[in-house]
């Protein structure tokens, strides 16, 4: 049965995604400003966001601060969107905290978004528990996203890519200056660093424009050799040079500890992003599965890099499905090279692309499709005993992060790499 917290938050669904702070300051204010009770640092960006969010929480831990991590969207339960020291927020604290929101909302007579509701939650879990600092990654551009209402004195800015650009902006450099604005809505801005990841040199002059007109620092970290990660992939690498960078400036700003370069490269070795590039191994240590959330062609063109560089001239069975609103057709045509044979699936979930219209683009492309059945364990059991009988590449699983999601949850007894997620009951994803 659906508690009251529950059925609050999903009521929230009706108002999808606006854009904008007022509400969330409202209710910041008459919840007493929690977010004004911890250090943050802000994550912004097209693509990288999470891992980076999710590596820079992982290195202040280990520097010896209680460090909160705030991600969207979750792969099985909401409950991993709000962690403290990597533990997901308990459930009778998501719910006693929803219901807090919910009487405070009906007391301003305010209408949140679903998103709304659950930063207001974090913010809230994060002051109850005393974090010194929250990883947090922004849900959609930056400037008018409700997170920036806890926006701390470092913005990491991961990529830029063209999104959402009926609200963002129809050019990159609109884009980025929508992202970077994060830093507007919270104290002093010429006392913040903007950590800027790998955009082109155009866009780079853009950020140090943007920085020096508010009197900030801007930098541009080189990316690290010696990173070591259990996620596969030159990005990763990328992101988690972002977060070594982010994470020595916040702590010599913090002055409570001393940044040890070894300690955080180490603990990178340990930082397994869930569903990205990420390897799952049978009893024998061979990887069985490859799991990855590329759902745009962007993502695709990595996850195709990568293919290449750790595994070159092989071709892979791929468990593929995707949203109605991507490019399905560019995205298949990136990695039919790699792909020996096809196995479109759809989960329940109505966003999904019909089975027949995904074939079809793979007609279009000259694939190969081997089978196409809606998504279940059998399904999964079937096509891996088929590859584990002729000693094949692992199964690639990917084309989005709700598919990567459902899987989790059917793989996450079997896998030591998904432990994680063996306490969480599945909830929606519906809102992002």
């Amino acid at each position: 049965m659906q508690t009251a917290g529950m059925e609050y938050l999903e009521s929230r669904l009706m108002f999808g995604m606006v854009p904008g702070l007022e509400s969330t300051r409202r209710l910041c204010e008459a919840l007493g400003n929690p977010q004004e009770k911890f250090k943050t640092i802000h994550v912004v960006g097209t693509n990288g966001k999470g891992s980076t969010s999710y590596y820079l929480a992982g290195i202040l831990q280990a520097h010896g601060y209680t460090t909160g991590l705030f991600t969207s969207p979750h792969l099985v339960s909401l409950r991993e969107r709000i962690r403290v020291n990597d533990k997901p927020i308990p459930e009778a604290d998501l719910e006693r905290l929803l219901l807090a929101v919910k009487n405070a909302a009906e007391r301003e007579r305010i209408e949140p978004t679903f998103f709304e509701v659950l930063t207001l939650v974090a913010f809230l879990y994060y002051a109850e528990q005393g974090v010194d600092v929250v990883s947090m990654e922004a849900g959609m551009g930056g400037r008018l996203d409700s997170t920036a209402i806890a926006c701390g004195g470092i913005v990491v800015l991961t990529s830029v890519g063209l999104e959402h650009t009926e609200v963002l902006g129809p050019t990159e450099e609109a884009i980025l200056k929508e992202k970077m604005a994060v830093a507007d809505a919270g104290g002093d801005v010429a006392h913040k660093i903007f950590i800027v990841g790998g955009v082109s040199d155009k866009l780079k002059a853009e950020a140090q424009a943007f920085a020096v007109a508010r009197g900030a620092a801007c930098e541009f970290p080189q990316v690290r050799g010696g990173i070591e990660l259990p996620n596969l992939g030159r990005h990763y690498v990328e992101n988690a040079s972002l977060s070594l960078a982010a994470a020595e400036r916040f702590i010599a700003r913090d002055n409570r500890f001393a940044y040890n370069d070894a300690l955080a490269l180490a603990t990178l070795k340990t930082r397994s992003w869930a569903g990205r590039m990420q390897t799952l191994r049978g009893p024998d240590g061979n990887v069985r599965i490859i799991l990855d959330g590329a759902h745009n062609s962007h993502a695709v063109r990595r996850l195709v890099e990568t293919l290449d560089e750790y595994y070159p001239g092989q071709r892979f069975h791929c468990l593929f499905g995707a949203l109605k609103d991507k490019d399905v057709g560019e995205m298949l045509a990136l990695m039919a090279p790699r792909i020996s044979h096809w196995h479109i699936t759809k989960t329940p979930y109505p966003r999904f692309r019909e089975l027949a219209d995904v074939c079809a683009e793979l007609s279009k492309a000259g694939g190969v499709v081997e089978s196409a059945e809606e998504l279940s364990r059998g399904y999964i059991d079937k096509i891996l005993s088929g590859l584990h009988a002729d000693g094949n590449s692992p199964l690639l699983i990917t084309g989005s992060l709700y598919m990567i999601g459902a899987c989790v949850e059917m793989l996450k007894d079997d896998f030591a790499e998904l432990a994680f997620f063996r306490d969480l009951v599945p909830t929606t994803n519906e809102h992002r």
